[in-house]
């Protein structure tokens, strides 16, 4: 009887929706003046993806609050970026 408990136990922990776990990948362009600056970044959104207008809102309130100015978003992704691409951001990948 335990058993049967614990299984039941275990596959309602399992059924459980990971929603919440969703996250959605930023890929922008920022600059900075004085002198001028430029990067390629990648930071992460919680939750599903939204539009790319509520996307670009996010990333230029974060961007700002470090000092530097949204150019544009280049990609928005569900899935975690390439190696390729985390190697293109350094420093900045999921700094902000």
């Amino acid at each position: 009887m335990k058993q049967i408990l614990f299984s039941m136990a275990f596959g309602l922990v399992l059924m459980v929706p990971t929603g919440a776990l969703a996250e959605c990948f930023v890929a922008y362009k920022a600059k900075q003046d004085s002198p001028l600056r430029l990067h390629f970044g990648v930071l992460s959104l919680p939750g599903d993806c939204p539009s790319k207008a509520d996307a670009t809102a996010q990333a230029s309130r974060r961007l700002t609050n470090a000092g530097w100015t949204l150019l544009t978003i280049t990609q928005l992704s569900e899935t975690p970026p390439s190696l390729k691409t985390k190697a293109d951001a350094g420093e900045h990948y999921l700094r902000y």
